[in-house]
C-alpha cells in the first residue's frame, strides 16, 4: 500500500469513528473510542486496555490506560446504539455485492484467568476446543457470499453467576439481567434485528442451537427459513414412516388428539438412518474455493419429519430437509442439519446454504475482544 492509499485509509477510518462517536454521548469519548478501536486493529496477543494503551500512546501509557479503562468499564455509552450505527454504515456496502443471504447465530468463548470477570466459569470454550475457564457470548451476524457483519452480541451469564447476588453486585451486573440459555439469547437477538428492519436471510446455526427444537420452532414462527446443525441422536420419521394418529373416540370422556407410537411405529436417529442409506444416495459436492483447491465432501439429503416429543402434539411436524455429511475417509457421518429451505432447492444449493457459516468462522479471530453488554 502506497503513502497516498494509507492516507486515504486513515481518513476513511477517522470519518467512520466520527460517525460512531455521534451515538456514544459526550464528545470527550471520541478520543478514547478512536484509541480503543485503533488498538483492537493493531494489537497482537492480549487486547486488554493496558497493551492497547502501550500501542496507541507509548509516551503516555499510564494516562491512556486510565482513559481507556474508564471508557470501556465506566462510561455509560450504549453498545446497542454503536452496533446499530455500525450496521447503518456497513450494511449498504455489503449489499452492493449482493443481498443478505443469511443471519448467522454463533457462540464465542474467551479464555480467562481467575473468577471475577463477569460470566467467567468453567464451560466449553470454542477457541480452545474444550471445557475451561472462560466467558461466553452469543452473536448474530448477517452475511452473503462476499462479507459478513456482526449486528448483535450478548454475554451469556451462567446460572451460577445469575443466582450469586454477591458476585453480581461486585461485578456490577444490572439487576434486570437474569439467566437465559444461549438459544433464548439468540432468539432475542433475532427478534430485535427483525423488529429493526434488518434485511432478512435464512437463519444458520450450529448444533448448539439447532438441537433445541423450541428454538427452531420459534425461528419458524418469526417467518424465517433455516439450516441448523443437529446432533446424531436427533430423532426423525424416515421417508415412508409416520406416527400413528390419535385413538378413535369412544364417545366417552375427552376426545383423544395426541399422536401415538407403538412397537412397529417408532422414529429413528439421524445417525441410524445415515448408516442405512445405500451408496447411490450419496453425492460428492463442492461448496467453495479454499486456499489451494475447492472444498468438497460427500452428502446425502432426505425429506423427513422431526420426531422430538411429537407424541405431545395433535399432528405430525411438517417435512423438512435432513442433510448429512459423511466424508469418504471417515468411519461415520460428521455433521447433520435440519433445514426448512424449499423442497425443490437444488442439492448443491442446499449444501452451499448450510456451509455459509464459513463466513463468520473466517472472521472468528476478529471477535477476540469485543465490548459486550449485559443489557
Amino acid at each position: 500500500m502506497d503513502l497516498q492509499a494509507v492516507k486515504e485509509s486513515e481518513a476513511r477510518f477517522d470519518a467512520y469513528i466520527q460517525e460512531l462517536a455521534s451515538v456514544i454521548g459526550h464528545r470527550d469519548r471520541e478520543v478514547p473510542l478512536s484509541g480503543y478501536s485503533r488498538g483492537l486493529l493493531t494489537a497482537c496477543g492480549r487486547k486488554s486496555v493496558e497493551p492497547l494503551a502501550a500501542i496507541t500512546a507509548p509516551s503516555e501509557v499510564s494516562a491512556k490506560h486510565q482513559s481507556l479503562l474508564h471508557f470501556v468499564g465506566k462510561a455509560p455509552w450504549s453498545d446497542a446504539a454503536v452496533l446499530t450505527k455500525v450496521c447503518d454504515l456497513t450494511l449498504p456496502v455489503i449489499e452492493r455485492c449482493g443481498p443478505i443471504e443469511a443471519w448467522i447465530v454463533d457462540g464465542t468463548g474467551f479464555p480467562k484467568k481467575g473468577r471475577h470477570s463477569v460470566g467467567v466459569a468453567r464451560q466449553y470454550c470454542g477457541q480452545l476446543g474444550k471445557q475451561d475457564n472462560c466467558q461466553n457470548a452469543v452473536s448474530l451476524s448477517v452475511a452473503n457470499h462476499h462479507a459478513s457483519l456482526p449486528i448483535g452480541y450478548r454475554m451469556y451469564l451462567p446460572e451460577a453467576w445469575a443466582n450469586d447476588e454477591e458476585r453480581r453486585k461486585k461485578a456490577g451486573v444490572p439487576t434486570d439481567v437474569t439467566f437465559k440459555t444461549k438459544p433464548e439469547i439468540a432468539l432475542e437477538l433475532i427478534s430485535q434485528a427483525s423488529a429493526a428492519g434488518v434485511s432478512r436471510g435464512m437463519v444458520l446455526a450450529d448444533a448448539g442451537y439447532g438441537a433445541d427444537t423450541k428454538f427452531r420452532d420459534a425461528v419458524t414462527a418469526l417467518g424465517f427459513q433455516y439450516a441448523m446443525g443437529i446432533g446424531p441422536g436427533a430423532t426423525i420419521w424416515a421417508p415412508g414412516t409416520a406416527p400413528l394418529p390419535a385413538k378413535e373416540w369412544t364417545g366417552k370422556g375427552r376426545r383423544p388428539t395426541r399422536l401415538r407410537r407403538d412397537a412397529e411405529h417408532q422414529p429413528v436417529t439421524v445417525k441410524a438412518l445415515a448408516q442405512s442409506l445405500p451408496e447411490g444416495d450419496w453425492r460428492t459436492i463442492a461448496w467453495r474455493e479454499g486456499a489451494d483447491e475447492w472444498l468438497q465432501s460427500r452428502f446425502a439429503r432426505l425429506r423427513v419429519r422431526p420426531a422430538h416429543r411429537d407424541y405431545q402434539l395433535d399432528g405430525p411436524r411438517p417435512e423438512e430437509w435432513l442433510l448429512i455429511e459423511w466424508p469418504a475417509d471417515e468411519d461415520e457421518p460428521v455433521k447433520y442439519w435440519f433445514s426448512t429451505l424449499p423442497a425443490d432447492i437444488a442439492f448443491d444449493k442446499l449444501v452451499d446454504a448450510a456451509k455459509l457459516r464459513w463466513r463468520i468462522e473466517r472472521a472468528g479471530d476478529a471477535k477476540a475482544s469485543p465490548v459486550f453488554s449485559l443489557e
